[in-house]
């Protein structure tokens, strides 16, 4: 008999301790079911789970009247503006005008000026280029120059200044003087002063010779001219002299 009770009594703990470990799980159970009946209630279903559903009726007359439309001129009426209307267009017109006036104005202004100095530039500039490539290309090497000899005449006596004309012709070489110049100032056709730096070996002949640039000449051609008769150069020879002496020859040009 102490054992069955015993037995009861360990069987009704165990219960109580499930029910204490599932508690929440049979209330939330409890209170999800509540809910769910209150939600078929609300949606008017019943318990059977057919779902009431009401009817829409939805009437039609017999003959539906058509719409009333007025008859409308096919023909376009014409446009009709009020005196305020022409005027403000006949101001509109006029303003255009002006403007138009004003801003061709402004152009043929600043064309006349600005532009047209520009252009007549422009047009110098490719006439001169145009010019300058249309001059037939001298053979340099061909070309006669007279020239200038001290043959016979005493070394002291030779000055370094030569005049031909109203042009002339100085050179400058420490300790020696030319036996032959060639004199091309009567080529040029415009005038200016170009200075050739030569190198003379000890035999007294020009070994190089090159125009210095001067931006004051327009006419490029004597600068060559110069440079050529300054190569032709021969001067005394001086077996104590540099071996590349150097010195320089200034052409005056005067133009024809």
């Amino acid at each position: 008999m102490i054992s069955n009770l015993i037995f009861y009594f360990c069987l009704v703990q165990k219960f109580i301790k499930i029910y204490r470990q599932n508690i929440y799980g049979v209330m939330g159970t409890l209170v999800f079911h509540i809910l769910l009946f209150a939600a078929f209630l609300l949606s008017d279903v019943d318990i059977k789970g057919n779902v009431k559903e009401d009817t829409i009726l939805i009437e039609f007359p017999d003959i539906i009247p058509e719409p009333e439309v007025e008859e409308e001129s096919l023909e376009e009426k014409p446009e009709v503006r009020t005196d305020k209307e022409n005027y403000n267009n006949r101001s509109n017109i006029a303003s255009n005008r002006s403007a138009t006036e004003n801003t061709t104005k402004s152009a043929d202004e600043f064309f006349d000026d600005e532009y047209l100095k520009e252009l007549e530039a422009a047009q110098k500039l490719v006439s001169d280029v145009n010019n300058q490539l249309s001059k037939e290309i001298v053979d340099l090497s061909d070309i006669k120059m007279p020239v200038e000899t001290t043959e016979g005449m005493d070394p002291d006596s030779i000055k370094n200044v030569i005049y031909t004309g109203e042009s002339n012709i100085i050179y400058f070489l420490e300790n020696r003087y030319h036996l032959r110049l060639p004199v091309p100032v009567y080529l040029a056709q415009g005038g200016g002063t170009v200075t050739v730096d030569i190198k003379v070996n000890q035999a007294g002949k020009v070994t190089e010779a090159v125009a210095r640039q001067n931006n004051s000449i327009r006419d490029k051609q004597i600068l060559l001219y110069a440079q050529e008769a300054a190569s032709r150069t021969v001067f005394n020879s001086d077996p104590n002299a540099p071996a590349s002496q150097k010195g320089s020859i200034q052409y005056t040009f005067v133009a024809q």
